[in-house]
């Protein structure tokens, strides 16, 4: 006698059919109760059965908590693989999850997308916008504009908005923010992620007037930016020094914003920092409700950049004892703050203890800060035995530093190494020729002076005469400071 056949999913018993309880705010553990619910559907048969709809329940299940937890994505691909195995079919609702899916899961997942795209063209699924959205999308996360371009010229309905905005970040993605703009100017309908994909694309170019002119025509149009956009927009205001226009935003988020993110207050601290209102970027620091090391670095760069050293190595003391680990830019920041400070010792402890304890990288930034300290506490010597023992060559940034250490303390054969570097780098750096005149000057050297002044004379009469005039010319400077 035949078993009996376990009847419809639907009159099987729970948990699938409840799933939609997983997302209530209540829930403090979303993502343990939906591995429960998993289990207990496996367990009761419903994944045994080829109908999609408990499949289906839990892919949306997982794919609503991908973006608190990316782990839910790589759960979501499996279990989608399994539905294949099983021969169900993927819909043009399944489908799309499991692209997103592979859109969040990295680089390394794009051959699988590809691999979903050849399923969306076998089964016919490519005129659902849903699936065509989540392919544009796909390629626009990887900076692939071109196939995201294919697949939106290929959609056989007319594109909707969410389309355009696919297509809009897949361009700026990539940095081709014309294209992006093109885009954008065409688009029959525009949103509220319209405006920002744009205005952040411009604003992560270097476009920094043309983001901010995007973000005025957005309010015109009463569209109200999202954290992103404001983040992009404070991040322009900073660039440019655009002080009032920094203000006005930041009136529109304590209007808006009770507790601003990490992202803002972090926009913020930076706007004040470079702008030189450094009381105002300490009051916002110490308002934010969350910071990260880009916060600190914020604040700490911008104190030093402002003549603040002291007050800037305390926040970074700070910084240590809140348990941040510092970066690149944190050890640059100190490293500016004990320049401007004169504090060699630090300095020297600083530079020491980024390798040693941090595990942080020394860059050739880090090198050139040292340099220029050491240069001006007159320690030239020690600055150029650093050179001697650093991994990579020195760049403009360390020889100069050097060279006007030497001007400051008179070290004309220290200067003339640095000075011969620079000109190997730079043959066209007018500055080279005049700060040697000014240290043979204040030597008394007064025929090396009438030698480099005419050097440099010829140099700018002879600045567009071609290539083998540089080499020339280079070759005797070198020669003279040899």
């Amino acid at each position: 006698m035949a078993p009996p056949s376990p009847g419809p999913p639907l009159s099987l018993p729970p948990p699938y059919h409840s799933l939609a309880h997983l997302f209530h705010p209540r829930h403090r553990h979303p993502l343990r109760r939906l591995l429960a619910a998993h289990a207990l559907a496996a367990v009761a048969g419903h994944l045994s059965l080829r109908d999609p709809q408990p499949h289906t329940l839990l892919l949306a299940a997982y794919s609503r908590l991908a973006r608190p937890f990316p782990a839910a994505a790589f759960l979501l691909l499996v279990l989608f693989r399994s539905s294949l195995r099983l021969s169900v079919a993927p819909t043009c609702y399944t489908l799309p999850l499991a692209v997103s899916a592979t859109s969040s899961a990295g680089r390394r997942h794009l051959p699988l997308g590809l691999s979903l795209h050849a399923v969306a063209v076998s089964r016919n699924l490519l005129p659902s916008p849903h699936v065509a959205n989540a392919l544009v999308s796909l390629y626009a996360k990887h900076a692939l504009p071109d196939a995201a371009r294919r697949v939106f010229d290929e959609m056989p309905s007319a594109p909707d908005v969410v389309s355009h905005n696919a297509l809009v970040h897949a361009y700026a993605s990539a940095g081709r923010v014309r294209d992006a703009r093109e885009v954008f100017e065409g688009m029959p309908v525009r949103d509220a992620v319209s405006w920002g994909t744009v205005v952040a694309g411009c604003a992560k170019a270097g476009m920094p007037e043309e983001a901010l002119g995007l973000f005025k025509r957005m309010r015109e149009e009463c569209f109200r930016p999202d954290d992103v956009t404001l983040a992009a927009v404070l991040s322009c205001c900073a660039q440019l020094g655009a002080l009032d226009k920094g203000r006005e935003v930041h009136e529109y988020v304590r209007q808006t914003r009770p507790r601003p993110n990490v992202f803002l207050c972090t926009g913020l601290v930076d706007l004040y920092a470079k702008c030189g209102c450094v009381e105002d970027a300490r009051e916002v620091f110490e308002a934010c409700p969350e910071r990260n090391v880009f916060t600190w670095n914020a604040l700490i760069v911008g104190l030093a950049m402002h003549g603040h050293g002291t007050v800037a190595l305390e926040y970074f003391h700070r910084m240590l004892a809140d348990g941040i680990q510092p970066d690149g830019v944190t050890f640059l920041g100190v490293l500016i703050a004990c320049s401007h400070t004169g504090l060699v010792d630090m300095a020297r402890r600083v530079f020491s203890d980024m390798e040693s304890q941090h595990n942080v990288p020394r860059e050739l930034k880090h090198y050139g800060c040292m340099a220029d300290l050491l240069g001006r506490a007159g320690l030239i010597e020690e600055a150029m035995d650093m050179v001697r023992k650093m991994p990579m060559g020195g760049d403009s940034y360390v020889w100069g530093g050097i060279l006007a250490g030497c001007r400051m303390h008179q070290n004309v054969e220290a200067a003339e190494v640095a000075a011969r570097h620079l000109l190997q780098l730079n043959p066209d750096d007018s500055g080279v020729y005049s700060a040697m005149a000014g240290i043979y000057a204040d030597a008394g050297r007064w025929e090396d002076v009438a030698k480099i002044r005419k050097l440099m004379d010829e140099r700018i009469g002879r600045r567009n005469a071609g290539c083998s005039s540089i080499t020339t010319e280079l070759k005797d400077c070198t020669t003279m400071l040899s």
